[in-house]
């Protein structure tokens, strides 16, 4: 018997990140920082491990989808609006953080620093948000 695994990230978005994947966006977005860091200092590990992932986000996909609930607030949408307007904080503001999401708009984002923490925390951001809608 199989349990409905009900989507919480694209597979769209995953490849339209991967293909800036020498940064690392596609596994930020799937929730790997850690990978994320790397592929963004070693330009997706020299472009090889960039290839490779094309194939493997399909897995990642699915690995999301059963980590991360769904609610209120749609993961695409703030990883989308976090990787074109982050520094302007409209991605904290689209999760109701409206105090930090002035705070990055007038800073740049704290200058970036906060930026960047939210590409590493912004899927656990987003599941804090949906847990009280939650059902």
């Amino acid at each position: 018997m199989s349990t409905a695994v009900t989507s919480t990230h694209s597979k769209v978005v995953g490849y339209v990140f991967w293909l800036f994947g020498f940064t690392g966006a596609h596994r930020f977005y799937y929730g790997r920082p850690v990978t994320g860091v790397i592929w963004l200092l070693t330009a997706g590990l020299l472009g090889i491990g960039w290839i490779i992932d094309v194939f493997l986000i399909p897995g990642m996909d699915d690995e999301a989808n059963r980590r991360y609930i769904t609610g209120r607030y749609d993961y695409s949408v703030a990883w989308i609006l976090q990787a074109f307007l982050g520094l302007f904080g409209i991605h904290r503001m689209y999760l109701g953080k409206i105090g930090t999401g002035i705070l990055w708009l007038l800073t740049g984002g704290l200058l970036g620093i906060g930026w960047l923490y939210d590409f590493c925390t912004l899927n656990e951001q987003v599941a804090a948000q949906n847990r009280p809608f939650a059902g």
